[in-house]
């Protein structure tokens, strides 16, 4: 669980020019920030594109193409459920409505109590085990309802 720091330009700014000298900076800005702020702001987006002479959109680009960026912070844990086509054929599908039911949330939803955030995953890695997961850092293979329902539990805790 992440304690993450509150938005301001200023702490933004600096941490831009961390990483703006690198090749390819718009990325490692990007996670740099998530990972201070819990999310990319959107007025995170007018500093990047400045620090590094391209436009808004470029940046804009960036950050919604890619499904790990977040406009808010998340909940105290995120439950990411992978929903590539290998956990699609074992029967993700169910698993994931079973989540948001249980939740009471959508996919990129926070609960109401800002316990946890339920996020689509597109590939862990864990094709031959399918379906998969991952619980903040931690990955879980060949779940079913009763593992996904230990996996709630904890999340909620």
């Amino acid at each position: 669980m992440q304690k993450y720091e509150k938005w301001t330009s200023e702490r933004a700014i600096e941490i831009i020019a961390q990483h703006q000298d690198q090749k390819g900076a718009t990325l490692p800005i990007l996670h740099a920030l998530q990972e201070v702020f819990g999310c990319v702001p959107l007025e995170a987006e007018p500093l990047i594109a400045d620090a590094l002479n391209i436009t808004r959109a470029e940046v804009h680009g960036c950050v919604t193409f890619y499904h790990d960026y977040r406009r808010e912070p998340p909940g105290r844990r995120v439950l990411k459920i992978c929903l590539a086509e290998s956990c699609q054929a074992a029967g993700v599908r169910a698993l994931e409505k079973r989540a948001k039911e249980k939740l009471g949330v959508e996919m990129g939803g926070t609960t109401a109590d800002a316990r946890v955030t339920l996020e689509p995953v597109y590939c862990l890695g864990l094709c031959h085990s399918s379906p998969a997961a991952m619980l903040d850092k931690d990955v879980y293979a060949g779940l079913d309802e009763e593992r996904l329902d230990e996996l709630l539990k904890e999340a909620q805790a």
